[in-house]
């Protein structure tokens, strides 16, 4: 008997990495996406300044401030008013001292983000088995 269990329990870990393979290796849908430079070291000031802490991308990080996700194509938010804000800060955010140079940085790394689809989106369609369909910004772009 104890070979029969050992049979089924094989049977249920080869299941389990075999859905696992399937899942987490499929391709992503924007394809060869990538950060420029300038953004990567916006990317990087983001993460060494805590953002994510107050603000989210794509609902994830922090409630204290809005969602960053397509807040550079808004038109009542231009690239002056966003660097503006980055560097005075308004009620609970803080005053940051960065230079023009980050500033920018940090404009490329989410105007680059807000290219790769929107957040909240109310176009979304849940298949059967789980998978969503979603408006997306960016597809297959070189």
């Amino acid at each position: 008997m104890n070979k029969y269990y050992a049979g089924i329990f094989l049977f249920m870990v080869f299941i389990y990495a075999f859905y696992n393979r399937e899942i987490y290796t499929e391709k992503a849908d924007y394809g060869d996406f990538k950060l420029s430079e300038k953004a990567l070291n916006g990317e990087r000031l983001w993460l060494e300044n805590n953002c994510n802490a107050c603000h989210q991308l794509y609902g994830l990080g922090g409630y204290l401030g809005p969602d960053l996700t397509n807040v550079t194509s808004r038109p009542d938010k231009s690239d002056e008013y966003l660097k503006v804000m980055m560097i005075s800060g308004i009620k609970s955010m803080p005053k940051f001292d960065f230079s023009p140079d980050q500033q920018d940085q940090i404009l490329q790394f989410l105007k680059e983000v807000d290219r790769t689809g929107y957040y909240p989106t109310q176009n979304a369609v849940i298949n059967y088995g789980g998978w969503v369909d979603y408006p997306q910004k960016v597809k297959n772009e070189k």
